[in-house]
């Protein structure tokens, strides 16, 4: 058998090495990750984001959907598990900001912006266009028989009613216990909390009367079901916005222009349709998305 010379033994020793020590500092900052809450709007989100970042880009991006809440997605943000996701500025400024909820959507958008930077080393980018606000949700025939356009009208008969919502929204400063504070509600019971994707279930099958949903779910319409408006303004403004690690912007400049693509193209309209092709018509959420960004030339 003929020997390999060792020079060229060397040589290809070096070259494995070069590459596996390529490979180990490559990998991590060749892809980005990008995550979302567990409810059907973020995992859309996501998606949304993915595609046009890997069409505009030609960056990697790897999905970590359904996490869980807002405080959970936020420290895998932090821990630089994700790169990038969705947030609501209302919630960010009240449920991990820790502030007192405002109703002025440009002010509460800088606070936001200013503090996430400041604290978190996190860039807000701009708002995609749409707002999803807390919704007080109840049976289409129960707002005919009772005369129920806005949450004040509920005053009446809300000791007779269950309500049912999510974990966040019962601990949450612009949650539950400001909303019957401020509407003067008391409900027959405590709320039941279970999961935003079984709310409305529960209350088509009659197990609670009305429910805190999303104004963009998709399910509220095709279910016959009535948002009630918020005529007290209780809730902030909800404005969705990327928010971004600024050392991913570092590594990857091209990403903002992308992102910026992205600011003010989407309406409240355009998401209950994508929510309730999902959700509704149990469509794939990555076809759902890529039709949806044809249909917007993206």
């Amino acid at each position: 058998m003929r020997q390999v010379p060792l020079r060229l033994l060397y040589f290809l020793l070096l070259l494995n090495v070069l590459y596996f020590v390529t490979a180990c500092h490559n990998s991590p900052q060749s892809k980005i990750t990008i995550g979302s809450k567990f409810f059907t709007e973020q995992v859309v989100l996501a998606e949304l984001l993915a595609q046009h970042i890997e069409a505009k880009t030609g960056i990697p991006v790897i999905r970590k959907t359904n996490l869980g809440g807002t405080l959970l997605v936020h420290k895998a943000l932090l821990a630089s598990e994700l790169d990038l996701y969705v947030e609501y500025t209302g919630t960010a400024l009240t449920t991990v900001l820790n502030e007192s909820p405002s109703r002025d959507s440009n002010a509460v958008y800088r606070r936001v912006k200013q503090l996430y930077s400041e604290r978190f080393h996190l860039e807000v980018t701009e708002p995609l266009g749409f707002e999803n606000t807390f919704a007080m949700v109840i049976r289409g025939g129960d707002a005919q028989k009772f005369h129920l356009q806005k949450i004040s009208d509920l005053a009446p008969i809300a000791p007779k009613w269950r309500a049912g919502v999510g974990y966040e929204f019962l601990e949450r400063p612009d949650g539950f216990p400001g909303l019957t504070q401020n509407y003067g509600l008391h409900f027959a019971e405590s709320p039941k909390v279970m999961d935003l994707g079984l709310i409305y279930r529960a209350l088509v099958d009659h197990q609670v009367d009305i429910v805190a949903g999303n104004s963009t779910d998709g399910l509220i319409d095709s279910l016959g079901l009535v948002a009630l408006a918020d005529d007290r303004h209780y809730f902030p403004p909800y404005d969705a916005v990327p928010i971004v690690r600024e050392s991913t912007l570092a590594r990857f400049p091209q990403l903002r222009a992308a992102l910026a693509d992205l600011a003010g193209k989407f309406s409240a309209a355009d998401i209950r349709r994508l929510n309730y092709a999902v959700d509704a018509q149990h469509q794939d959420a990555a076809a759902v998305v890529r039709a949806f960004r044809q249909s917007k030339g993206l």
